[in-house]
């Protein structure tokens, strides 16, 4: 079973604990998101195209990590003009893995770890 779906302006085939290098998500490593633009879907017998979105599909992803890319350099010279210039850029990226793609309006089986304000206390810690 795969699926296309859409994050950050690009379209990636997905499947099943792949792991993607996305534009950057907002989330920490472990947390639960939902990607709910799916452009298709293919589950070995049947096959799904939206206009533009398939209704009641999402793919249920896991952040692994937070990083950023290569550095890029933009270099400039203007010859015989003793002008140049150097820039670098790095981008951020999100690292995710796949969990499951669902149909249907089903919901993600594994729920987002709890914020650390949620945590439970200890009773009568010092």
């Amino acid at each position: 079973m795969f699926a296309v779906i859409k994050t950050g302006g690009k379209q990636y085939r997905v499947a099943a604990n792949d792991e993607i290098t996305v534009m950057s998500l907002p989330g920490e490593a472990g947390e639960v998101l939902t990607f709910g633009e799916v452009l298709s879907f293919f589950d070995g017998e049947t096959t799904a195209f939206g206009a533009p979105m398939v209704e009641g599909a999402s793919v249920a992803a896991e952040i692994v990590a937070q990083k950023r890319g290569p550095k890029v350099i933009a270099f400039k010279k203007r010859r015989r003009q003793n002008s140049r210039r150097k820039r670098g850029h790095r981008q951020d990226l999100t690292i995710v893995r796949i969990t499951e793609i669902l149909t249907g309006g089903q919901t993600p089986s594994r729920k987002s770890a709890p914020a650390a304000d949620e945590m439970p206390t200890e009773v009568g810690a010092a």
